[in-house]
């Protein structure tokens, strides 16, 4: 039995979840609306204010399902009450971001500044080196936030390079030179 799956995912009261028969899921909150269609190897049922999501057999795609359906439901139910947000830093001389409209302008040491758009449901917002990628859905969170980082990555010589907040760069020596050479 999978431990993540087995846990039930709470409903708040401002959360309202919607369950078809074919596993169509909508939830909707203060945030927003989120709709997924989950695979027929689990069942959701609502039980008192909570959602139980349960393997139909043991074959070994039911139990792959099993607790990644139930993630995925959480994130669901977390992302319109409360949302998620990615912070990203950038670092480097003459590296910067700025919002222009909603569009995320970077300077990042190439001939011309890159211009990030954002896609539905996502938002940005700067404060000095850092970037917030905000939104509802933890999938198109990430995923906008690895497409900024994947523009300028952190290099292991200085360092220089977008990166996730936290993250931890392992840095090189670069050239040892002509120690002891004549």
């Amino acid at each position: 039995m999978s431990r993540i799956g087995r846990n039930p995912v709470p409903i708040s009261e401002k959360v309202e979840i919607d369950i078809t028969d074919d596993n169509f899921v909508t939830v909707k909150g203060p945030r927003g609306e989120l709709k997924r269609s989950f695979p027929a190897e689990v069942r959701l049922t609502r039980e008192d204010g909570q959602v139980v999501v349960t393997r139909r057999s043991d074959e070994g795609r039911g139990r792959a399902m099993h607790g990644l359906s139930r993630t995925l439901l959480s994130n669901m139910v977390v992302g319109v009450s409360d949302g998620f947000t990615k912070t990203l830093e950038v670092q480097g001389v003459g590296y910067r971001a700025q919002l222009q409209g909603e569009n995320l302008q970077l300077a990042l040491g190439l001939s011309h500044p890159v211009s990030v758009e954002p896609p539905e449901g996502i938002s940005f917002t700067v404060e000095g080196p850092r970037i917030h990628v905000q939104g509802i859905d933890k999938e198109q969170v990430g995923q906008v936030a690895s497409n900024i980082r994947k523009l300028r990555p952190p290099e292991p010589y200085k360092g220089k390079g977008i990166r996730y907040l936290g993250e931890r760069v392992r840095r090189k020596a670069g050239k040892a030179g002509k120690v002891g050479k004549k």
